[in-house]
């Protein structure tokens, strides 16, 4: 079976050729994002339509640093996204995963302008 780590990372490189469904298999159907301060998606329909318009364009993003642990694994890194204006803004980032089953089930998101 393949360790919750190297999902993420699986996932990570689906998003990052804008791979959309390719991304979404490795959550559950009811995972929940939340983005602390901001919002949060529930179910797996709600994210698809998220990363439509947020990833319409592919982020470009580089992990820093990935600690794994039980079921939780924590990614932290820089991330380029489009603005609402269509210009790339940058970012400072934390995921915090939490596993089920071998998906990705529920994301706590800390995500910040340096």
């Amino acid at each position: 079976m393949e360790t919750n780590k190297a999902t993420l990372e699986k996932a990570n490189a689906a998003i990052i050729q804008g791979d959309h469904e390719g991304f979404l298999a490795h959550c559950t159907e009811e995972t929940v994002w939340a983005f602390v301060g901001d919002r949060t998606l529930k179910g797996k329909e709600a994210v698809r339509q998220w990363m439509a318009t947020a990833y319409a364009e592919p982020p470009k993003f580089r992990v820093e640093t990935i600690i794994a642990e039980g079921d939780y694994v924590t990614a932290i890194g820089k991330i380029n996204l489009k603005d609402d204006d269509g210009k790339t803004a940058f970012y400072d980032y934390c995921d915090v995963w939490r596993f089920r089953n071998g998906l990705m089930d529920e994301l706590k998101a800390f995500v910040i302008k340096p």
